[in-house]
C-alpha cells in the first residue's frame, strides 16, 4: 500500500459520514415542514380555526356615515376619539332592552381605566319616547335613526365610525365585556 491508498481509506468513511449528516439535516427539515402543514390542515378542517370574539361581525360592513342618524339638536354624529357602545331599540325598549341598558352601565364601570375610552348611546327610531330611559341613565347619549337600518340589540362601534360587533340583548353582559377588553387592549385608536 502506498501513501495515496492510506489517504483514500481514511477519507472514504469521513465522506460517507458527512453525507449521512447532510441527509439527516434534510430529513429533519422536511419532517418539520410536513408536520407544520399537517397541523395547519387539521386545525382548519376540525373547526379549531376561527376567531375568539363572542359577538357577530356586522355584515355587510356599516359605518356611522352610512346610517341616517341625528341627535336631539338634529346634528349627525361624527367619528370621535372614543369607542361607542350602542343599544339599538327601534320601536320600544322592552324588558330585555332595559336589562341590557342596566348591564351595559355596569360593564362601563368594570372597564376601570379604559372607561373614558367608551361612550354609551341609545339609538332609537324617530318618535321613540326616550326621555324616561335617559332620565334613568343620565350619562347615556341619544340618537334617532331612520327605520329599519339597525336590528334591535347592542353594537360596538370603533372611533373611526365602523360598526364592528353585534349582540342580542341576551348577550349584554360578559360576552360584550370580554370583546371590549380585547378591542381596547389591542387598539391603537380611541
Amino acid at each position: 500500500m502506498g501513501i495515496l491508498d492510506c489517504k483514500d481509506v481514511i477519507e472514504k468513511p469521513r465522506t460517507q459520514r458527512n453525507r449521512m449528516h447532510l441527509a439527516m439535516i434534510f430529513c429533519v427539515a422536511a419532517a418539520s415542514l410536513i408536520g407544520a402543514y399537517t397541523l395547519f390542515s387539521l386545525a382548519r378542517t376540525m373547526g379549531v380555526w376561527g376567531t375568539t370574539n363572542n359577538g357577530e361581525f356586522v355584515r355587510p360592513s356599516l359605518t356611522v356615515a352610512d346610517l341616517v342618524l341625528v341627535d336631539a339638536l338634529g346634528n349627525q354624529p361624527t367619528a370621535g376619539p372614543t369607542w361607542w357602545l350602542w343599544v339599538s331599540a327601534a320601536e320600544r325598549c322592552g324588558a330585555g332592552c332595559r336589562d341590557a341598558l342596566h348591564q351595559l352601565r355596569q360593564l362601563h364601570v368594570l372597564l376601570n381605566k379604559d372607561a373614558p375610552r367608551l361612550r354609551r348611546m341609545l339609538v332609537t327610531g324617530s318618535g321613540f319616547p326616550a326621555q324616561t330611559l335617559l332620565a334613568d341613565y343620565p350619562d347615556m347619549q341619544h340618537l334617532e335613526a331612520a327605520g329599519g337600518q339597525l336590528r334591535d340589540g347592542i353594537y360596538i362601534v370603533d372611533p373611526i365610525g365602523n360598526l364592528v360587533f353585534y349582540y342580542s340583548f341576551a348577550e349584554a353582559g360578559k360576552p360584550v365585556l370580554e370583546d371590549l377588553r380585547q378591542l381596547l387592549k389591542v387598539s391603537q385608536i380611541g
